[in-house]
């Protein structure tokens, strides 16, 4: 068990953004620079973690002189470890980067594999346990996982990227308890389809009518609301997907059998095909 012998402290990690240090990962990405947009619209400094260094260069000189770039590849055994140490003392931990990790299982080498566990959940896992102690004896920070609905629900061609998501929500549990009472939060956020930007909306695959989406902007504005309020958990997606994930949480060979049926195994594919270069 990881023991950060916290504080006793009555708040629940609510953090008020204006003025923090924020660590972002996967600010490269299109999610990932709406989120640090917010974030420094809000008042944050914000450290700008990614692969790609032109991305975060020109992210960097939009956002002004509140803004850092430290380059990392999560996926490099050591990179999580060299980002934190540069990161230095934060006193908010978003980890937002992640690899698509679409197919069937078998569809998949044992190299990426581990990259995928590797970046979407060995990293941040990696990062919080160097990061937290700090906010610990500070009394006072926040971690937020960006996970994915499909951290709640599985569906056709989503083992490995499941596993990863799903093991995000369970390591925020336990490490919630942790942390209880220390004045350092922990939320967990859930988006589904996001539109514009992001793994899903580069495939321009087209959804059914009713499945619904969301945009950059609603997850970055549900990293800050976690943040600020020290919420759990929060979906980012319409009514219609947060009613299938409930409904696979309590009867999940009905909900995988209604999921066939409306066509979620041709979507799977499709999505699976535009994103097999990128695992």
């Amino acid at each position: 068990m990881l023991r950060l012998a916290p504080r006793a402290c009555s708040s629940v990690g609510r953090v008020q953004v204006g003025g923090t240090t924020v660590l972002l990962t996967g600010a490269s990405g299109g999610i990932g620079q709406a989120v640090a947009r917010t974030l420094r619209a809000r008042g944050a400094r914000v450290l700008l973690s990614g692969r790609r260094a032109g991305a975060l260069e020109q992210l960097r000189a939009e956002l002004g002189g509140g803004a850092e770039v430290l380059e990392a590849d999560l996926g490099d055994a050591a990179g999580a470890a060299g980002l934190a140490a540069r990161a230095g003392a934060v006193d908010v931990l978003v980890a937002n980067a992640g690899l698509p990790a679409s197919g069937p299982l078998v569809s998949f080498t044992p190299g990426e594999i581990d990259r995928a566990l590797d970046v979407n959940l060995r990293a941040p896992i990696q990062l919080t346990r160097a990061l937290v102690p700090g906010m610990v004896e500070r009394g006072r920070g926040h971690v937020v996982l960006v996970s994915s609905l499909a951290g709640k629900v599985a569906s056709v061609g989503s083992a490995v990227y499941s596993a990863t998501k799903f093991g995000l929500r369970g390591f925020a549990a336990g490490l919630r308890e942790d942390v209880h009472g220390s004045g350092v939060g922990v939320t967990v956020v859930f988006p589904s389809f996001i539109r514009d930007a992001g793994m899903y909306a580069q495939t321009e695959v087209e959804l059914p009518r009713w499945v619904g989406t969301r945009t950059p902007d609603d997850v970055a504005r549900a990293v800050v609301r976690g943040i600020e309020t020290g919420k759990a958990e929060i979906d980012v997606a319409p009514l219609s997907l947060r009613l299938g994930a409930v409904a696979s949480a309590v009867a999940p060979r009905s909900a995988a059998r209604l999921q066939r049926r409306l066509g979620s195994v041709a979507i799977a594919e499709a999505i699976a095909r535009e994103q097999r270069a990128k695992r």
